[in-house]
């Protein structure tokens, strides 16, 4: 596989740069369950500005993987869900979830032990 990735490279490459960024894989988890409202995102993602998940919302939406549907409230709600595309991208999510929750500690042991290696050096 990893030759073919290297092959295709010009195919690969614009398709994970859409979907690799700061904040694509956790808004597409947290509204993975059910559609939510940029609020109930926001509050999800904690530490996301408005500025940022508003951008990274129209990217989704452009690139398929999420709905934007206005609410007929007062005032005007608006709320975002996963697309079938955006939905196919759930098990590599996790998995890649569950690796940063299981490594995590290693890699910031390893930043540790580079940063004194060079502090010492």
């Amino acid at each position: 596989m990893a030759q073919r990735a290297l092959s295709e490279m010009p195919q690969i490459r614009p398709v994970l740069d859409k979907i690799a960024d700061k904040w694509t894989i956790l808004i597409l988890i947290a509204i993975c369950p059910k559609p939510a409202r940029f609020n109930e995102i926001k509050r999800r993602l904690n530490g996301i500005t408005h500025k940022a998940l508003a951008d990274a919302l129209k990217r989704l939406e452009r690139n398929g993987f999420v709905t934007r549907t206005v609410l007929p409230t007062a005032p005007i709600g608006v709320e975002y869900a996963i697309t079938p595309l955006g939905h196919s991208l759930r098990q590599p999510f996790e998995a890649l979830c569950g690796w940063a929750l299981a490594h995590g500690s290693e890699i910031d042991e390893a930043g540790s032990r580079y940063d004194n290696a060079r502090h010492a050096a």
